[in-house]
């Protein structure tokens, strides 16, 4: 998470504390983190910095994505290597845009039960994020290979466990397991092979773990602010390149007439920092 995301959050908590015990003033004294509540977030996606992803290749199409593409020559035609991060030009010199971080937002229900001045818990949430995640290869030809994947949504169940000192404030620790919606995207300025995506839109399985703190701001009503990691396995998308009107000394073309391409990194992860709204029955 970058610097002033991390300053982001360290403020907005360290205000949550300061501003409680004016809210709590203001209210009846009701301190209780028990019941079932409904609420919502809105917050930011900060996308992990993996520098070290790229593009692998399988050549002869038997799902073994540990070739290399070469010329005919026995040039490695990817030798200009890999970027994390959206092409900006046809080539390496002209290097790329950092992943886009995004808005995200979603609604949850969810119980707690209350033993002494412990809270344990559990939530279900549905959710969407902006946030896009970005990386590309250059060829010698010169050309560029962009896939970009971002969340479409997400389902969410994770139990929480919390420490009231009283005072109507709540410190949590949560997690537990996420469905997501994964929609995946490629580009590129090679003209001449033919590109054929497979599986574009695909469910994935991961988890998110974080923390937070709650305060109570009225007898049912509570405002907060919580960060969550989060992570899904999305290895299934796979761009299969053909010959188009390439000739057959094409790189792509000379193992086996035609090559898959996918990401290097089977993982999409990244940050979340989420103002928090519950309504207690």
């Amino acid at each position: 998470m970058t610097t002033p995301i991390k300053f982001s959050a360290v403020s907005a908590i360290a205000i949550a504390m300061l501003a409680t015990p004016a809210f709590a003033q203001t209210v009846k004294e009701d301190t209780d983190f028990d019941g079932v509540y409904v609420g919502g977030h809105f917050g930011y996606s900060a996308q992990s910095s993996d520098r070290r992803e790229g593009v692998v290749f399988d050549t002869n199409v038997d799902g073994d994505f540990g070739d290399g593409v070469f010329t005919t020559s026995g040039a490695n035609a990817f030798a200009p290597g890999f970027c994390k991060g959206a092409a900006q030009a046809n080539n390496a010199a002209g290097g790329c845009r950092q992943d886009q971080n995004g808005i995200e937002y979603g609604v949850r229900i969810g119980a707690d039960k209350r033993f002494g001045n412990f809270v344990l818990g559990a939530l279900v949430e549905g959710s969407r994020s902006e946030a896009k995640d970005f990386t590309t290869a250059f060829s010698s030809t010169p050309a560029n290979y962009t896939f970009t994947r971002e969340l479409d949504y997400a389902v969410s169940a994770r139990a929480r466990a919390g420490y009231t000192p009283g005072g109507g404030i709540l410190f949590y620790a949560t997690g537990g397991a996420s469905y997501g919606r994964i929609e995946n995207s490629f580009q590129t300025s090679n003209g001449a092979n033919s590109f054929t995506p497979r599986n574009g839109k695909d469910w994935a399985w991961g988890w998110q773990a974080g923390g937070g703190v709650e305060a109570k701001i009225a007898p049912n009503m509570s405002i907060g602010l919580e960060y969550l990691y989060n992570t899904y396995t999305n290895d299934d998308y796979v761009v299969n390149v053909g010959p188009g009107t390439a000739p057959a000394t094409n790189p792509f073309l000379l193992v086996s007439g035609q090559t898959d391409m996918r990401r290097s990194d089977p993982n999409f992860d990244f940050h979340s920092v989420r103002v928090t709204t519950a309504f207690r029955f």
